[in-house]
Parts: structure tokens; C-alpha cells; sequence
């Protein structure tokens, strides 16, 4: 992560960068953005440019550094273009749609799920089947999807639920998957045992076929 960390980070026309002690404020276009780092790392705004100095190259002292740019960078990216995730709903009569800026979700429960964005988040459906979350914080975006998807997880056997835009959902066979896989060798050993039985019993009959009238 060191190397991530030597690397500098422009900051865009439009875009302010202010630090006071440890906490770095960035202002742009999309809002504004503010995170106290490790005091242990030192930021410096120097010639358009934001840099990240760590005091020693020691373990712990390498992951900060390449951790807290990593951070900083996300405001700046935040602050201009912003983040976005998108879900996909898979389910007959699984369903999305707005309601202001609310998020109305059908999802076979016997009542309607509604999800109220925090501040700085904005949901959007472009169909009923896909869901949207974008906002400038990186993090809270993440955080508001995974809250979403946990609704309704994509279950293994049909894969029907909430998932994230190409996520892959493991599958399982199900009872009756397993069933095919090895129903032709259950029923090759069935007739066999059913052929067995059947000789046996016209082996019986011949010898005791009185016995057999009396027992049916």
C-alpha cells in the first residue's frame, strides 16, 4: 500500500481542499465531504495537488499511509463525479418503484418495504426491476445498498431476490436436481431388486403354492 501512497492526488478546477490538523475537508460540485485521518499521517496541499506523508517505514505506518490516500482520493472522486450501485431484483412479483424520494419495495412480504434515503444519498429506479443508489460519500453508498439487498437476499435454488448488477449467486441442485443426477442408477438398482423379488417369489409359489393362496 506504500506505493498507492507516494502517489499524488490532483484536485480538479472546482474542487477545494481544506485541512485542519487531521481532519481533511473537500468541497466540490456534488457537496461537501469531511474525514478525520490517523494522526499518525501528515496531508499537505501543495501546487494543486493533495500529498499524504507518513512518518516511518514501518508495517503498520506503510498500510495507514496507503489507506488514508486511498480515503482522501474517494473524497475528491465523491466530490466531482460521484458513486453509484446499482441492484437488480430477480422474482415473480418482486418489484421497485419511488414514492418522492422514498424507495417502495414489493418483495413478497404481506406488507410494502419502504426505504427513506439519509442525507447526501439519492435513489432511482430506471425500471422496476433495477434500483440505484449514488451519492458523493463512497462508503455511505456501499452501505445504503448493502441495507437494501439484505431485504431480500438472493436465495440458491431459483436466485430470486435482491442482487447486486453482475454479482454471481451460487447455485443449488435441490431436492430434485439431486434426484436427476443419480435417478437413473436408483432406478436400475430399484428394477433390479424388483426383478429379484418377483423371481422369488414365482420360485416360492411353485414349490408352496398352497402356502401362498393361504398368506394372500
Amino acid at each position: 500500500m506504500s506505493r498507492i501512497g507516494k502517489k499524488p492526488i490532483a484536485v480538479p478546477a472546482g474542487v477545494e481542499v481544506k485541512i485542519d490538523g487531521h481532519t481533511v475537508t473537500v468541497k466540490g460540485p456534488k457537496g461537501t465531504l469531511s474525514r478525520k485521518l490517523n494522526p499518525a499521517i501528515d496531508v499537505k496541499v501543495e501546487d494543486g495537488q493533495v500529498n499524504v506523508i507518513r512518518p516511518n517505514d514501518e508495517k503498520e505506518s506503510r498500510s495507514l499511509h496507503g489507506l488514508c490516500r486511498t480515503l482522501v482520493n474517494n473524497m475528491v472522486v465523491g466530490v466531482t463525479q460521484g458513486f453509484e450501485k446499482k441492484l437488480e431484483i430477480q422474482g415473480v412479483g418482486y418489484n421497485a418503484q419511488m414514492q418522492g424520494r422514498n424507495l417502495k419495495l414489493s418483495l413478497g412480504f404481506s406488507h410494502p418495504v419502504i426505504i427513506t434515503p439519509p442525507e447526501g444519498i439519492t435513489l432511482s429506479t430506471p425500471s422496476s426491476v433495477i434500483i440505484v443508489v449514488s451519492g458523493a460519500d463512497k462508503e455511505m453508498v456501499g452501505q445504503v445498498a448493502s441495507e437494501i439487498r439484505n431485504w431480500r437476499r438472493p436465495e440458491p435454488y431459483k436466485g430470486k431476490g435482491i442482487r447486486y448488477s453482475g454479482e454471481h449467486v451460487r447455485r443449488k441442485a435441490g431436492k430434485t436436481g439431486a434426484r436427476s443426477k443419480t435417478g437413473g442408477r436408483k432406478i436400475c438398482v430399484k428394477m433390479q431388486a424388483e426383478q429379484l423379488l418377483f423371481a422369488a417369489t414365482c420360485v416360492f409359489a411353485r414349490r408352496l403354492p398352497v402356502l401362498l393362496i393361504v398368506r394372500v
